[in-house]
Parts: C-alpha cells; structure tokens; sequence
C-alpha cells in the first residue's frame, strides 16, 4: 500500500506524501480450518493513514480490568457487519479500490475478514494509551496467502496481506531537536500528522525480528513479526511490548498511543490477499509498573 496514514493519514506506513520525515514476540500457532516536487499515491497513502487516526479527537478506551485495554474487542462483535462497533474506514483520495471488511465467524470466534484485490484501505480506532504503563499489545491474525511481490524495502513493494498499525503523538519534550525540526517541516505540508508510528507487519521474506524505516518515511517503522509461507492458514496469537519496540526502533521514549488501525493492502503489487483479524488489547505487565 504506497501510501499508509504515517502515517495514519498516510496510512499504514508511508507519508501521505513524500514527507522527509517521511523484539522478539511470542508466537503461539494454532491450526485452523524521494525527494522531488511531486506526491506520489504510495505516500500520500502513508501520510493519509497517519492524518486520519489523527484527525479524529482520541477517545480513551476504558475495560472491565484496570490491567487490560480492549481496543478491538471483534469476537464480541455481530456476524455481517462491515465495520466494527468504535471503528472507523480508513481510506485514501488518490485509491479508488478499497480492501472489503466484514465480520465473520471463524471456527468459534467472530473475528474482521479483510480481501484485497489491487486495494488498499483500513479500519481505524482512535485511542489514549500509555505504552509505558500498558506497554504488552496482544492480537491474533491469520494470512490465506502471501504477496510475491511484497518488499518492505521499496516503494512499489509496500503492500502486506496483514499489519497492525500503532501512531503515537506529538510531544515536544520527548522529541528530539532534530525530529521537531523534520516534524514541524511535515506540519507545514500535510498538517496535524503523528509523530511517530510502529506497523507490525506480515511479510514475504524479510526475516522476523526486523525492524527498518517505511519505504515512505522514517517516521514509520516496520517491524516484522511473521514471514514466509510456514504458518499460512494457521491462526497466530502475537505479543509485543510496544514500549521497548518504540524505543528500539526511534532510539527515544514513546509519546501516548493515538490510533490503531488494522490494513491489508495490495494496491502497489496489483496482487490479491485475504487475511483474518482477532482480538487487539493492550495489557500492563510487572516489569512495566516497576519503572
């Protein structure tokens, strides 16, 4: 998907433009039936998908346990919706084909169906986490099938049969003087943009653990959890601790947490894709309230 939201409004990783500024999980299967004057799509996609989770005033998320976040509680969800309740369809001007999005029931649960035909478009919720007191993210996904063509390295590779896409805010205090100057320079351009987002990424072969900046933007990263066809068809239960992965991969402290979005994009590759979502919470852990 050439332009993701940076980049909420650019939407899965890439600046809605071509912005300058443009960890081990634990995995548990379980089997189941450039500079230039011009703005490419690729990152407007980018930076549309990091505007749009930003654009909507944040609604903080509250759970029946102090400890735990329900951001996309989908297995609570009725069969045939579209979209899901406290979600919101996340689109972009210059890609007339959008991913499909339905809930369907799969095995036991009720989990998001997305198919990607040439596509590219997502599901967004806005949101106010801490990372550094609920810094574990759990959800589960499952792939039909992979993208020959996928490469997180290019442009016209940027496209996944799933990823799940966390911005961050704007703070000055923990921005270094550098990053403000590149941020204030994207605010110019594309207006009230994150600061930074983290999109975990199902990909083709790049090997898993692999964090590099967005082919669109250094302020998206893409850390690859799942590569390669071994675990195709297989529902896969993933864990992160977004705080260290933030800080791992922008080398500073996370701001809050303002948006997460789930994608499945085939618009650059011209490929098709099919992918299914569970369940997205945001737990506190032990180490994380002892700082």
């Amino acid at each position: 998907m050439r332009q993701d939201v940076v980049a909420f409004r650019a939407r899965r990783t890439r600046p809605l433009g071509r912005c300058p500024f443009n960890a081990r999980s634990r995995r548990r299967t379980t089997s189941t039936s450039e500079s230039g004057t011009g703005v490419k799509v690729g990152s407007i996609k980018s930076l549309l998908l990091l505007l749009l989770l930003v654009l909507s005033a944040p609604v903080a998320i509250m759970a029946e346990s102090p400890s735990v976040i329900e951001v996309g509680k989908f297995s609570s969800e009725t069969v045939g919706q579209a979209i899901p309740d406290g979600w919101k369809p996340l689109t972009f001007k210059k890609i007339p084909k959008l991913t499909t999005y339905e809930l369907v029931k799969d095995g036991e649960s009720v989990v998001v169906k997305a198919v990607s035909d040439a596509s590219a478009s997502g599901l967004t919720k806005e949101v106010k986490i801490d990372p550094k007191e609920f810094p574990v993210v759990q959800w589960r996904w499952k792939v039909d099938n992979l993208l020959k063509h996928s490469d997180a390295t290019r442009k016209d590779g940027d496209d996944y049969p799933a990823r799940l896409y966390i911005t961050f805010e704007y703070d000055p205090d923990k921005v270094s003087f550098g990053k403000k100057l590149k941020f204030k320079a994207g605010q110019v351009i594309f207006g009230d943009i994150p600061i930074g987002a983290i999109n975990y990424v199902w990909e083709t072969k790049t090997p898993v653990g692999t964090i590099i900046d967005n082919a669109y933007t250094d302020f998206v990263k893409m850390v690859v959890v799942e590569s390669g066809p071994q675990k195709i068809g297989m529902w896969i239960d993933e864990e992160r601790n977004i705080y260290e992965d933030y800080k791992n991969a922008f080398g500073e402290e996370p701001s809050m947490i303002n948006g997460v979005a789930i994608m499945s994009d085939t618009d650059n590759t011209k490929e098709q894709a099919t992918a299914y979502y569970g369940d997205i919470v945001f737990q506190k852990s032990v180490k994380a309230s002892s700082r």
